[in-house]
This record gives structure tokens, C-alpha cells and sequence, in this order.
């Protein structure tokens, strides 16, 4: 680890947010230098015959929402599938899918490898706070023959990141294969509430903290383009969910994906598109 985990909680528990954000960034420069990925995610209903619209565009198509049921996942994935898409094919939350397993009393690992033999390559999700057993099923998908877009966060259980830190370091430790963690969370907890200062402070320190996950990321869609720049400079090195169609009526200078391309130029980085493997897009 570049910083000693009691510098870490001393940065955790103190408001020097400069040093810590300095270090962040000095951590993610080490590892990816400048390159900074973004990906363009065309989101598709989970609902058994909803509409099917994949743009060119799009370096992922994610299932969003939480199937019926487990044939209705299938069915879904086969009909995404089926529409003939170029992009990669991920889905649902990891989350419902062990829900699903359990309610319905059949093997996660039985549902998983039918959703691989359907044409699914990723898991959209594994949030962490909301899974049974994070080990398990993260291994299950693994052995599936899947992969985990994403590790993230519900909604936080408290106020000490690093506490929750060290429990996602020890997972991926047992499992090996995470790519991206989002240290923000999909849902803001009442009882924790959260501000942009403790949002950068996420960003640093799970960047310093988890020196075995690859990358650090930022939902655009959920968060924006202001929060997205100041998390680029303090550890940050991915942009999840950027959309796949740009509204030109204003000119391309003011589409999403220039700006996009901006804020990261605007903190010293370089803009690398990928698609939902991780691999970049030429």
C-alpha cells in the first residue's frame, strides 16, 4: 500500500481533504497514468417484451431493473440477444438475481449459467451492502462463466469508509476477479447524510485503500458532470453509465460526450472509450 493504513485513518478521520486527494492522485497516476476510460451504456427494460433500442454508439448494453422471475430473466437476455447487438450484453443486480435463486429454491449457480448459455457476459452489478454473501456469489458468478461489472454501494451503512473498505479489501482477496469499485452510493442513507466533501473523500480513499481493484468509478448519470471532474483528480479513473445519444440540437460542442471528453482533459487526463469488457473502443 503507498500510504500506511494509519496515515490512511488519519487522513479518514482529519479535513486535510488536499493532502488526501493529492495522494489519491498520485495512486491513480501510478496505475493508469493519465488514461482515463468512459463508457456508453445503452440501458435496456428488464420487462419481458419492452422495447429494444440499441444505438451504434453504445459500448454496453445493460438489462436494468429486476426480472419477474427467473424465466423472464432468460427470456429477457434471449431477447436482448436476439435483436442482434454488437455491444457487450450485461445485466441485472446481483442482488436480485440471488433473491430470485432463493425465493424460487434453485442453486444461484444453476441461474447464473442459464443466463450465460443465453448470451449474457456481465453482471451489471454486485452491490455489496445488499448481497447475502458477497463471497459466494461473486464466486458463483465467476465459475459461471460471468464476470462483475461493477462492485458498488447501495447505501451506506455508516459513516466509516475505511471500516467498509477494509471489508471489500478482504473480499476481493477471497475472489480475485473484481474489476470496478463505485464508492458512491446508488441511494443516500437518512441517517448518514452525505455532502460533496465526504463524496471526494470516498473517491481518495477507496483509491488508496483498495490497492487490488483496478479501477475507481463514477456513475456520469448519477452524479454528474461537476462531481465527476473533482473525482477524476483525487483517484478516480473510470465514468460509467456517459449515454449513448447525444441531443445535437445545440451543436456537437455542447453534447454529453464532448463534455465528457472535456472534464477530463480538464484534470490533466487523457479520454480512453471502452466498452463494457474494459477494452478500449477504436
Amino acid at each position: 500500500m503507498t500510504v500506511t493504513e494509519a496515515a490512511l485513518a488519519n487522513l479518514a478521520s482529519g479535513h486535510d481533504i488536499i493532502s488526501l486527494g493529492v495522494a489519491a492522485d498520485e495512486e491513480r497516476r501510478r496505475r493508469h497514468a493519465d488514461r482515463t476510460t468512459y463508457v456508453r451504456v445503452a440501458e435496456i427494460d428488464a420487462a419481458v417484451g419492452a422495447a429494444i433500442d440499441v444505438p451504434a454508439e453504445a459500448g454496453e448494453v445493460r438489462i436494468a431493473g429486476v426480472p419477474a422471475g427467473w424465466p423472464a430473466a432468460l427470456a429477457r437476455v434471449r431477447e436482448v440477444r436476439a435483436s442482434g447487438l454488437r455491444a457487450p450484453l450485461s445485466g441485472f443486480s446481483l442482488a436480485d438475481l440471488e433473491a430470485i435463486a432463493l425465493a424460487e429454491r434453485k442453486p444461484l449457480r444453476e441461474f447464473l449459467e442459464a443466463l450465460t448459455t443465453e448470451g449474457l457476459e456481465l453482471v451489471a452489478e454486485a452491490p455489496f451492502d445488499q448481497l447475502r454473501d458477497p463471497r459466494r456469489a461473486i464466486e458463483e458468478v465467476n465459475i459461471a462463466g460471468l464476470r462483475v461489472a461493477r462492485l458498488t454501494i447501495r447505501q451506506l451503512p455508516s459513516a466509516d469508509s475505511l471500516a467498509l473498505y477494509r471489508q471489500i479489501a478482504a473480499l476481493q482477496y477471497d475472489v480475485g476477479v473484481l474489476l470496478a469499485f463505485a464508492p458512491l452510493p446508488r441511494l443516500v442513507n437518512p441517517a448518514v447524510p452525505t455532502t460533496g466533501y465526504d463524496d471526494v473523500k470516498r473517491v481518495a480513499l477507496a483509491r488508496l485503500f483498495l490497492e487490488s481493484i483496478p479501477s475507481i468509478q463514477v456513475d456520469w448519470r448519477l452524479y454528474g458532470p461537476k462531481l465527476a471532474q473533482v473525482a477524476l483528480t483525487v483517484g478516480a479513473d473510470d465514468l460509467d453509465a456517459v449515454p449513448p445519444v447525444d441531443d445535437l440540437s445545440e451543436g456537437r460542442r455542447r453534447t454529453t460526450l464532448e463534455e465528457v471528453r472535456r472534464n477530463i482533459r480538464a484534470a490533466g487526463l487523457q479520454p480512453v472509450e471502452r466498452d463494457g469488457r474494459f477494452d478500449a473502443r477504436h
